[in-house]
């Protein structure tokens, strides 16, 4: 098929509450890799599956040239599902296997395809991403996070669609993870639209589209383009409507002194009928003449009052009006110098290399833990926060200390976003909690519905406000990938809140930007020799 394209015309979407998330979307994908990026909450996901196929619009219509794959942010495979079927190879490989056991059915070839060498391709491409450990036949539940993605990307690399539409597709993966993600969409030969929020995948796009209140608007360029060239809009969208605004008091001033100069016309006149002795005809003539004018004028002035008015009102709607996203510094209390302990440690669940670790942390230490999946990593943190037991060894934890686990375990999505902070906070004021949770976005109707229902960036700021506004205050930070689905003013006000954060942190994260960004002091390093603590 020459050149497939997929085309919003006129979309519009009404959530269930009645609510429209985003409405009269024009815009035209082709096969540039396009990044979508936008605010948490702004329908990202929705447009991502209204593009796929898999939700219809209120309004308007997508037009589809071609096959698309879509490719959700969470893989949640089903308990018998394994490696194949994960992938989206397995009625393939059971066509092929029912074909070679001497099947001549129609179905088994119209499965296949010309899909001669699926097994293969799957096994290569399994050695090609790092997981070679694994066949066709993995069970699902044996692989990690990571892992999972990486093997649903194969999939939507083997389906050889026309488009890929990836949701938030290196949450989860590890820096070579990351890095192998990105050199193989630069491989990808076909359309391809990426919604995400990590600033090095969008740095290899092509483009940038960002859907926000004023709707779907595109940049050409990657990730610094589009930086640059919204913030160029934005001033002159602002500039826009302080002219329009000078120009409104410029004019209001006109007219009002317009009337002013007919109100001392109609006064010498009326003086000089009086003076002048006229016949009474002659002056009502006047005076009727004088009124048919002044009312005239009011009718343009009001006329072109509101005209000045709409102007300034067009050129707000162009401003986009994004309340800043605030982080509100953590106080940390008095405590012991020493905040934790670990003495000959055996951290279960780990491979032999990093499984044995010994550090001490002290209140000055900021430290980013820096390993490839499965070196425990996750598992250090959770015996830190008492969540597991180590295997050997003994430690030692003497600060008040939070955890946020990068899959939100302790988020009960039937709960709301006010219930889990008043659990985390007993005694701070309700109206407190409110402004603390608006301060990232999550206004009255968003912090009252479940927590399972917010998009999943609006669930980490939920999960991330439990955690930094706990009581008591936590003098120890354990944060496992905090980064991941929060949108990029979000993830930049969570840098500048940790920067200064005057208590100890522990922090996982594959986003080398977002780990430089932290003012950390020192970096724990998994390798084949065991842990190494060494300065940042």
């Amino acid at each position: 098929m020459t050149n497939p394209y997929i085309a919003l015309e006129g979309v519009s979407f009404v959530l269930p509450d009645g609510r429209t998330l985003f409405s009269d979307l024009d815009e035209q994908f082709d096969q540039q890799p396009t990044g979508l990026v936008g605010r948490n909450g702004a329908g990202k996901t929705v447009l991502a599956r209204i593009l796929a196929g898999q939700l219809q619009p209120a309004t308007g219509r997508c037009v589809r040239s071609g096959s698309v794959c879509y490719l959700a942010q969470q893989v949640t495979p089903a308990a018998e599902a394994c490696v194949a079927s994960l992938a989206g190879v397995q009625d393939a490989l059971d066509a092929l296997a029912r074909i070679e056991a001497g099947s001549i059915a129609t179905e088994d070839f119209n499965v296949l395809g010309d899909r001669w060498d699926i097994g293969q391709r799957l096994r290569q491409e399994l050695e090609r991403n790092g997981l070679g450990h694994l066949d066709a036949a993995t069970p699902a539940r044996a692989l990690s996070g990571g892992e999972a993605m990486r093997v649903a990307l194969i999939g939507a690399w083997l389906s050889e669609a026309d488009f890929l539409i990836l949701d938030e597709p290196s949450n989860h993966l590890d820096r070579a993870g990351r890095q192998a993600l990105i050199e193989q969409l630069r491989r990808w030969p076909r359309g391809l639209i990426v919604v995400s929020h990590d600033r090095q995948l969008l740095a290899s796009m092509a483009r940038i589209a960002e859907l926000s209140a004023l709707g779907l608007r595109s940049y050409g360029g990657d990730y610094s383009f589009y930086a640059s060239s919204k913030a160029h809009d934005r001033r002159n969208a602002l500039d826009q409507l302080e002219q329009s605004k000078r120009d409104r008091k410029r004019k209001e001033q006109a007219m009002r002194e317009q009337t002013d100069r007919q109100a001392r016309r109609k006064a010498r006149g009326d003086r000089h009928g009086q003076d002048g002795n006229q016949a009474k005809i002659l002056l009502d003539r006047q005076k009727a003449r004088s009124e048919t004018s002044a009312g005239k004028l009011r009718q343009q002035q009001v006329a072109a009052r509101e005209q000045l008015d709409e102007r300034v009102r067009e050129a707000a709607r162009q401003v986009e009006i994004d309340a800043p996203i605030v982080f509100a510094a953590t106080p940390v209390g008095a405590g012991t110098q020493r905040l934790a302990e670990l003495d000959a440690v055996a951290l279960p669940f780990v491979p032999a290399a990093t499984r044995d670790i010994s550090l001490t942390l002290t209140r000055q230490q900021r430290v980013g833990v820096i390993g490839p999946k499965g070196c425990g990593k996750s598992t250090l943190l959770k015996v830190l926060a008492g969540q597991l037991q180590p295997l050997a060894g003994t430690f030692k934890v003497a600060a008040a200390c939070v955890y946020l686990d990068q899959r939100l375990a302790d988020l009960d999505p039937a709960l709301t976003v006010l219930e889990h902070m008043h659990i985390a906070n007993r005694i701070a004021p309700e109206a407190d909690l409110r402004t603390r949770l608006a301060q990232l976005g999550l206004d009255a109707r968003k912090i009252m519905a479940p927590s399972g229902a917010l998009s999943g960036g609006e669930r980490l700021k939920a999960a991330l406000a439990c955690v930094l506004y706990a009581d008591p205050a936590p003098q120890l930070l354990l944060l496992d990938e905090p980064g991941n689905h929060l949108d990029l003013p979000s993830l930049e006000s969570l840098e500048s809140m940790l920067r200064g954060y005057q208590g100890a942190l522990i922090v996982v994260s594959h986003d080398d930007g977002f780990m430089e960004n932290l003012g950390l002091t020192d970096r724990l390093l998994a390798t084949g020799q065991g842990w190494r603590l060494e300065p940042w």
